[in-house]
């Protein structure tokens, strides 16, 4: 459970940087109103729980050995 933990710290600290770099860029850069800057956080919230349970989901089935 601590490795989970972890993981998902380390995955969302990289991953809202990233969000968040985009989200300012998008919000000074284009002439979008601010309610599109907050649906695309939004969604991108939902985004990052469904990629984080793919990648984790994925690394535990290569981290199980295949009984033979």
């Amino acid at each position: 459970m601590f490795k989970s933990f972890v993981a998902y710290s380390i995955f969302r600290a990289f991953y809202g940087a990233g969000i968040l770099l985009f989200t300012w860029f998008f919000a000074t850069e284009t002439d979008a109103p601010i309610w599109a800057s907050i649906t695309f956080l939004l969604c991108s919230m939902i985004f990052s729980r469904v990629l984080f349970r793919y990648i984790k989901k994925r690394r535990e089935a290569n981290s199980t050995p295949n009984p033979q």
